[in-house]
């Protein structure tokens, strides 16, 4: 059994300067943990794949092509391939979400 919780893995380099953790990788999915401070958000970028996002907590905007939304904790939210997509967090706490990306990307996540 392979266990892991996000508070002991390092936060990974990446384009949107947040704090984004893996959890998963394997061809058939990818699993990040994203925590937005107050006030962050991430840019605006395309992804290769289905991408799902699983809010644990916090109510962060999620932004899928031209809709924008704020979603609390417990809802899922689903964002096809090749859409424009991003989170922001314009709350006073801390939003917490799982990114779910299947398959795993093989390409390169496209920031506009």
């Amino acid at each position: 059994m392979i266990i892991r919780s996000y508070k002991t893995e390092t936060p990974g380099e990446n384009p949107h300067k947040v704090d984004v953790r893996q959890l998963y990788n394997d061809p058939s999915a990818q699993v990040n943990h994203i925590t937005l401070q107050p006030g962050e958000s991430l840019k605006p970028h395309k992804t290769p794949v289905d991408v799902v996002f699983y809010v644990l907590e916090g109510t962060p905007m999620v932004h899928i092509g031209e809709e924008s939304l704020a979603v609390g904790a417990d809802h899922l939210v689903e964002s096809p391939a090749s859409i424009v997509h991003y989170l922001s967090n314009p709350g006073s706490v801390p939003a917490r979400i799982l990114v779910i990306k299947a398959p795993r990307p093989e390409l390169a996540t496209r920031v506009l």
